[in-house]
Parts: C-alpha cells; structure tokens; sequence
C-alpha cells in the first residue's frame, strides 16, 4: 500500500503559475483538482497580489437562460430583495451577438466561442469551490414598478468587488494544497530538449513539468504601450496594477510564441483627470475602481473645442466604456468635460460621489461654463444649447432600456436617453482615457498550450488571462474580462496537469 502511495506522489506533477490574480488562480485551483502540486510566483509584494483583479468591480458577464440558475452561485440566496427581482435571461446568442458589436465585421473568434460556451459552467465551477457571488443591485438595475429590473446582461460580482473575489480564490487555492510566494519575479523561462522545464528567479533555476503563464498584459509598460497601441498612450492613466509590464509576453516570444489578436487594441475607460497612475495606491483596492467616470450616458462629454465627440447614449454604458476611454484619449490634449443636470444628480454611480472626485458646480449653466477650465467656452454654450433644442420631448426618458429618447438633427447623435440639460444646480467632470488591460497577446489551443509560428504547441508552457490574444477586439461587453480569465484559466490548468 505504501508502495502504491509513494509511486502516486512521485507521479504528481510539478506546476509553476508566473502571476496571481484571478486567471492565475483558477489555473491554480483546476491544476490542483487534478492532482498536481501547484507553487505560484508573484513578483508583487502580498498587498499589492493580484494583479489587475483587486482594482475590478468583481462583476463577472456569463450566459443563463433563467434567474432560477443564479440562485445557488449566490452567497445570500435567501436575500429578501430576490422576491422582487428580474434577472431576465442572458443567452449564449446574447453573448455572442455582444461580443460581435465590437469584432469590427470580423466573425466570432474561437476563442470568444469558447468564452461564450465554458462561461456559466465555468462561474457554476467557481461555485463548486465555495466562491460565492451577490446581484449588483447598486450599479447594474433599476428600480422600475416596484421590482428590481436587471438590463444589461451583467447580474453577479463578488462580494467586495474585486478584491473579494481575489481573496476567496486564494482562499480556495491554498485550501486545496496550492502554494504562493510573494516578491519572487521570474526573470526567465528554463527551456531545455524543446521543453519548458521551469523558471528563473534572478540566477536561481526552479524545475517544473508545466509553466502557466499568467502574469497580464502590458499596459503598465511606457515602451510597449507606445510602440504597440501609439505615442499619445503615454498620456493613459493606468488604473491597475503598475506589474503588469509584459514580462510573460516578452519570455514566451523570445521561445518563438505566435502572437494572437490586436496589439494596438486595449480596455480604456473615461477616468478622472487628476486620477494618479495605478488607480491611486495610497486608497484600499475596493476603493481604486472610483476613479472611473462611467456615466456618461446620463449627460453630454465635451472637449476642448467645446464640442461633442461620440453618442453618449449609444448603448448601455456596459457596451461602450471600453471603448470611450479611447475616445477621450484622442480628443486634443487628451481630455473631455462630463456635464449633467440635476435630473440625475441620484442616478449617479458612487464613482461621482467619491471624496476624492475632481467637478465643478454651479447654479446656472453660464456659472457653470465659467468654471470649466481648458475649453472654449463660446463654443460649448452653443453645443449645449444646440443640444438641448434637439431633444426629442415626446419620448419618455427610462434608463432600465434602450428608450429611443435621442437627439435629432444633430451630426452627432445622442440615440437614448438624451434629456435637455436644464435644471440646476449642475455638475461637469474633467475626464481622461485610463487604460486598463491590452487586447494582443499569444496563441493558445484547446488544452491552453501556447503554440509556436508554427501552429504547434511549445512543450510545458500553458497561458491564460489578459496573455490569451484573439478574445477582444475593438472592445468588450463589461463583465467579460474576469469570466475569459477564469474560463481560460480554468482550461491551462487543466491542460497542465493531465
């Protein structure tokens, strides 16, 4: 019997993960599920582990046909507001025709099937590992004949956003046998006989069957960031982590990686002007996310020139703000106002109420106009007030759906929600594009192994999260981010072990 023991635990394989936020760990907890003895290295110290998952919401985008399958990922099923809630239903055609809106006329990437297909069974496995999830009341429904009316697609987050989500994935890795250690960058890829065979840390070599590359984008790399996506990206604010430099990308291709999806393609979302770089380190993580200026769709953005630059009112905010920081960022000297009246100043996220939100406020539009420094004030009253006499008034305004409430006559449109801004006190927010994770990363098959120029695959080096290039495009339906780290994560743990 012992024999039998020893042979068992000699046999298990030895898997190293270079990263570790959320696609690390579910590579961690798949990898271990199946037997494997599991170390994940992290260059970051323990307070700032995690990559770019600590500065989430935590909401993660999934396919479901019915409310009923989401009551047993909750961590409260028995929370009396479910009574009066409708989850709708968020299909894989749903998901699909999403992801689609943003493929620029490109079909469906193989990689976004397998994002689409794996993505309630992979949350539904979270689950299975005691990570729990509560309904975004607050920021993703409203209230609407007495019921809790959910519209976007986007139901569930962790408990404490992003960094609960990270602490109960940790917590489940290290519950299985998984181990961690902190401060500990890997400087190198140990490859021998056409194999990954382990890592560098500094000049010290540690052994391994597999490596999971899992270490993010490089969105936090001044020289990558200018050479792949342009110059005036060195004018981005980055809102996660400062490690996310590249450092996994750079190893895997100097073994001769293939590289996969749109390099000059990046998550960018409107941010506060006079946000710091990394999301504000001296704030706790839960709190970095309120930087970010999302509400646009409730008002009009204008820019220097005091003119409007997109449809504020395209589409829920959930399909269009990772593409508006973009927008922002190209605007000359890379900045634009957010104005509203205070007809929604309570329908606000809490992101605008935020004690360190940069705005200004006045009583009177022309007040206000005054305040707003770095415009050509002329020009912006003329947008403003063009605007306003362009607003259908014989739509009712309704923010639960696209209400068809826009603007006509104008060369931009706004196509919902388009309310004259007329009611004081009013508010303006300066606004810049903060950039938040890079779309071009490497090739992987169907077990998660990173393959070559060649289309096979690099032996012992598996990769998932924001290193799997092919999965977004020109953007993103919000929540989408976390849930691909999981399903691929998921998928090079797996691969990695077997």
């Amino acid at each position: 019997m012992n024999d039998v023991f020893n042979w068992k635990f000699k046999m298990s394989k030895k898997i190293i993960i270079v990263g570790s936020g959320n696609a690390a760990l579910s590579a961690g907890i798949a990898s271990l599920e199946k037997g494997a003895e599991v170390t994940i290295y992290e260059k970051a110290d323990k307070n700032m582990a995690g990559g770019n998952t600590k500065y989430t919401a935590g909401a993660m985008r999934f396919s479901y046909e019915t409310g009923d399958q989401l009551i047993d990922l909750l961590d409260n099923p028995n929370d009396e507001r479910l009574k009066d809630t409708d989850f709708g239903s968020y299909t894989q055609e749903n998901f699909k025709k999403d992801l689609l809106n943003f493929n620029d006329g490109r079909p469906l990437s193989w990689e976004q099937e397998i994002l689409v297909s794996k993505s309630l069974e992979t949350i539904q496995w979270l689950s299975s590992h005691n990570i729990k999830f509560e309904p975004i009341y607050s920021r993703q429904s409203f209230i609407k004949d007495g019921k809790h009316i959910f519209w976007g697609g986007l139901t569930l987050a962790s408990e404490n956003e992003g960094v609960g989500l990270f602490n109960q994935e940790l917590s489940a890795f290290l519950s299985l046998g998984g181990k961690i250690f902190y401060d500990s960058p890997i400087t190198g890829l140990f490859f021998k006989h056409n194999k990954v065979m382990g890592v560098y840390i500094g000049e010290k070599k540690i052994e391994s069957d597999s490596v999971i590359l899992a270490s993010g984008g490089f969105e936090a790399n001044d020289y990558l960031r200018k050479f792949f996506i342009g110059k005036e990206w060195l004018k981005a604010k980055v809102r996660g982590t400062p490690h996310n430099t590249g450092d996994g990308l750079n190893m895997a291709l100097k073994l001769g990686a293939k590289k996969n999806g749109l390099y000059d393609g990046c998550h960018a979302t409107p941010m506060d002007l006079h946000m710091k770089n990394y999301g504000g380190l001296d704030l706790e993580p839960k709190e970095r996310k309120n930087y970010r200026k999302i509400c646009y769709f409730l008002g009009i953005m204008i820019n220097e020139k005091g003119q409007r630059f997109l449809d504020e009112g395209k589409n829920f905010r959930n399909y269009t703000y990772a593409q508006y920081g973009r927008k922002v960022l190209e605007q000359p000297n890379h900045f634009a106002w957010q104005i509203f009246d205070s007809k929604v100043f309570d329908l606000l996220y809490e992101e605008y109420r935020f004690h360190d939100a940069h705005f200004v406020e006045a009583k009177t539009i022309d007040e206000l106009i005054q305040k707003m420094d770095g415009i050509d004030k002329i020009e912006t009253k003329k947008t403003i007030e063009e605007f306003n006499n362009s607003v259908d008034t014989s739509t009712p305004f309704d923010p639960t759906i696209l209400d068809g409430k826009s603007t006509l006559g104008l060369d931009i449109k706004k196509s919902n929600w388009a309310q004259r801004i007329d009611k004081g006190p009013f508010k303006a927010f300066p606004v810049t594009g903060g950039i938040t994770f890079t779309y071009g990363g490497l090739k992987i098959n169907e077990q998660g192994s990173v393959l070559n120029n060649n289309n096979e695959p690099i032996s012992g080096l598996y990769a998932c999260g924001e290193l799997v290039g092919g999965v977004f495009f020109n953007g993103y339906p919000g929540g989408s981010g976390l849930t691909s780290g999981a399903v691929f994560g998921r998928i090079a743990g797996y691969g990695a072990s077997s």
